[in-house]
């Protein structure tokens, strides 16, 4: 079932919701259901979530890659140090 409603409409909503309109404001104002601007709230939230949660797997993917490399430096000096003894 195809929207009726733009993207850039639901987004226009979120913003105004989110910089303290109300739901009941906003739905006599723009003819939407209040349960409408509160899932597309919903789901704002969720997309940014999602967003926060892939930058943040990229950052510890990077620091895990970091931590191994140095792992096999401290192992190498080790065995080196171990040598002279």
């Amino acid at each position: 079932m195809p929207s009726k409603f733009t993207k850039d409409f639901k987004e226009t909503i979120v913003e105004l919701y989110k910089s303290g309109k109300t739901a009941p404001e906003l739905s006599r104002e723009y003819g939407v259901s209040t349960q409408l601007i509160y899932l597309w709230v919903k789901e704002s939230k969720k997309s940014i979530d999602d967003v926060m949660e892939s930058e943040e797997l990229k950052a510890l993917r990077k620091e895990v890659q970091q931590l191994k490399i140095e792992n096999e430096i401290l192992k190498k000096a080790t065995a080196i140090f171990a040598k002279k003894v």
